[in-house]
């Protein structure tokens, strides 16, 4: 048989969204996910840029956000 040459995905880091810049997640020997940036960050960054398809027909989702807008500010 054919030995299969070792891809160089390894090396390669993928491409992340500029925000998320500098995120690493490892699994350590325990099987615990150790990662760079706070948990608060990702998700902060989660619920900017993902639709939650659970939340979509509620009534005040709108006013959450806007509340949500505003704190940051």
């Amino acid at each position: 048989m054919a030995r299969k040459k070792e891809s160089k995905q390894k090396d390669q880091k993928p491409k992340v969204n500029k925000e998320l810049e500098g995120m690493e997640i490892k699994i350590d020997s325990f099987g615990e996910i150790r990662n760079s940036l706070s948990i608060d960050k990702i998700n902060e960054f989660l619920n900017k840029n993902v639709d939650d398809k659970k939340l979509r027909d509620r009534d005040d989702l709108d006013e959450i956000k806007n509340r949500e807008s505003d704190e940051e500010e």
